[in-house]
């Protein structure tokens, strides 16, 4: 999964810093499970203080607070958390057409890159498992190389298809935010 929720341009993040700058807890509470809005509220109330203690106490203070919260959100997608991440970081093709798409209100361009990738990959596995389809059934390496592409190719649709279906976020944890559920 590309970086974007763990980043300090992420969504999180940027929630957290309007939270802080606003005075409303309630604008980063939406980005976590409720069983963490105790220990957010918690953390923001500490956070508060600490700013008001000078520029150093600051920075330290809402860094501290967005590390707080993007962790509560990793876990409440059942994900790990492994740190902030510096802002710029690449997301991939998909994150910035999403983002575009609900700014335009036109999901078009998501549909067609989404279609297009997956177009493009079962299409190599499919060409992979017919250009090793023929093969001596005695040779036992050939015969091995085939069934390794087609496992891959008839293994790989069935997952992509349930993912699809499933509509879920690939770490969703028990509890936590229901992603696109």
């Amino acid at each position: 999964m590309p970086p974007h929720c763990d980043t300090m341009d992420g969504p999180v993040v940027t929630a957290a810093k309007n939270a802080l700058e606003t005075g409303n807890v309630k604008l980063i509470l939406p980005w976590a499970p409720k069983s963490a809005e105790a220990e957010i509220k918690k953390a923001y109330d500490k956070t508060l203080v600490a700013r008001k203690l000078g520029k150093e106490a600051k920075e330290v203070a809402d860094l501290w607070f967005f590390e707080t919260v993007v962790r509560l959100h990793r876990t409440g997608e059942g994900a790990p958390y492994t740190g902030l991440k510096p802002s710029g970081l690449d997301e991939g093709p998909v994150v910035p057409k999403v983002e575009e798409a609900i700014e335009k209100g036109d999901v078009k361009d998501v549909i067609k890159l989404l279609n297009r990738a997956v177009e493009e990959k079962v299409t190599e596995k499919f060409r992979d498992t017919m250009s090793k389809r023929r093969y001596d059934p005695n040779d036992v390496d050939s015969a091995r190389e085939y069934v390794e592409s087609f496992l891959g190719l008839t293994l790989y649709s069935p997952h992509l298809y349930e993912f699809i279906k499933a509509g879920g976020h690939p770490n969703e944890g028990e509890g936590g935010p229901k992603h696109g559920g």
